[in-house]
């Protein structure tokens, strides 16, 4: 395989590990600092492939709403 698609894999997996590692603990943990109400298990497991892909985003706000006072 051409070592261009080696280093596109393992950038993309790297992505996904790290995605998934932050929606976890943003399913567990921040979704109650981002989001006053209350969210249901089924509205949280509905959040987490969205947060898997746009874990940066998702950090982003979760790191902004942790030093809002």
């Amino acid at each position: 395989m051409h070592p261009f698609f080696v280093i596109l894999l393992d950038t993309l997996a790297l992505y996904a590990a790290v995605g998934a590692v932050t929606a976890i603990a943003f399913v567990l943990f921040g979704v109650r600092q981002v989001q006053p109400a209350s969210v249901s298990l089924g509205a949280r497991v509905l959040i987490l492939p969205g947060a898997v892909a746009l874990w940066p985003y998702v950090l982003m706000r979760w790191l902004r709403a942790r030093a809002a006072p």
